[in-house]
């Protein structure tokens, strides 16, 4: 199931099949096995992936990295273990890891991160409007002043099983040097707050999500950051899809980019890698219709809900989630009258390989930011200065 967590298991040569740590409710992957007979995984944990040692015998596992960070991938050999370690600004590089911490081995990105003035990344918790608890991450601009509150881009990642963490992140450094300061909300569907977490959204796509990512615009804005005329949002994939959702749920947003998402799933049965997914999470459509109808409302009611200027992009090559939902939504908000953009960039998929497109695509995201949340101040009448 899209929602499932794989868990720690042991399987002897015989095909017996056991797991240790049963209680353990987070996902885990990139196993070791030491010659001592320890097992050891990386755990993806509320904001955080970090390397833990489960226990055999036991119901439970133990952290082995104590600091906020990403261990990105990890290797042992000789009683030697080397990870790769990154967090809000630091970009990856290798370590060694010995009893609980971290030693430093590479230093490629060092000279360049001295040249940077890069800002942190503080964790926010907040309830959402039904009560459910959520984490997420704000990260302010280089020159932010306490009661100055700045605009706001509330970025929602994909999957929607992944998770926003402590790991260096261009876009939000790129932001914070521009002036604005960026949300990340890990809605329930994320990753890192266990099973029943991760499946709170299924076959209720637009709705938890939503309420949760809403709520921490609301935490932003309480806590003096976010200016609650300046918002704006965005997202790549699920992301995508979540941005056309919160923009047909709620109108404060002055600018939207929707990245490789559809807000039809019906149009896409068959079209996308997800057909599974449709047929054990939704059903087939002609055995619940309505379903598919209900999960469209950002397309079939973009009349009555979407007022929000948008810009929609993806590549020819997406056989992921394909460009047809970003043109349907381009073409709905077109026929409206609200201002809108479509961007296709040739023979890119899901991720973008080629570098030109790459800053490409981050330019047109930061004009389209500026034009709606920095507008440029009116001329001055002739003869005044």
């Amino acid at each position: 199931m899209e929602y499932s967590q794989a868990r720690p298991a042991v399987v002897t040569l015989e095909g017996n099949v056991s797991y240790p740590a049963s209680t353990f409710d987070r996902c885990v992957g990139e196993p070791l096995f030491s010659p001592q007979g320890k097992l050891s995984y990386l755990v993806t944990d509320d904001r955080s992936e970090y390397p833990a040692e489960v226990d055999l015998n036991g119901n439970g596992a133990r952290r082995l990295l104590a600091q906020p960070g990403k261990v990105a991938a990890w290797d042992a050999a000789a009683g030697h273990t080397a990870v790769l370690y990154t967090n809000d600004t630091e970009p990856a590089e290798i370590y060694a890891f010995e009893n609980g911490a971290l030693r430093k081995l590479t230093t490629h990105n060092d000279a360049l991160v001295a040249e940077q003035n890069l800002v942190p990344t503080e964790d926010i918790e907040f309830k959402s409007k039904d009560g459910a608890e959520v984490h997420g991450l704000l990260t302010p601009p280089a020159d932010f002043k306490a009661g100055s509150p700045v605009p706001m881009i509330l970025f929602i990642h994909g999957g929607p099983n992944g998770q926003d963490e402590h790991s260096f992140d261009f876009l939000r450094q790129w932001l914070a040097a521009h002036g604005y300061a960026e949300l990340n909300v890990n809605y329930r569907g994320s990753a890192g707050r266990g099973q029943q977490y991760a499946q709170a959204i299924l076959a209720d796509w637009g709705h938890k999500e939503v309420l949760d990512l809403l709520a921490g615009v609301d935490k932003a804005a309480a806590l003096g950051v976010a200016d609650p005329a300046r918002l704006a949002v965005g997202g790549w994939s699920y992301g995508g899809i979540l941005t056309d959702y919160t923009t047909a749920s709620d109108a404060r947003f002055k600018a939207a980019i929707s990245g490789a998402g559809t807000a039809a799933p019906l149009s896409f049965y068959g079209v996308d890698q997800y057909i599974l997914q449709y047929d054990n999470e939704l059903g087939p459509p002609w055995q619940n219709p309505q379903l598919d109808l209900k999960l469209s409302y950002p397309f079939l009611e973009a009349d009555k809900r979407i007022h929000t200027p948008t810009l929609f992009m993806g590549g020819t090559s997406d056989m992921n989630v394909p460009i047809l939902g970003g043109e349907q939504m381009y073409q709905a908000l077109r026929s409206l009258g609200v201002p809108t953009e479509l961007v296709v960039y040739p023979g890119q998929f899901h991720g973008f390989t080629r570098p030109s497109y790459i800053r490409d695509r981050y330019e047109r995201w930061l004009a389209w930011w500026d034009k709606y949340l920095k507008p440029a101040p009116a001329p001055a009448p002739e003869g005044k200065k």
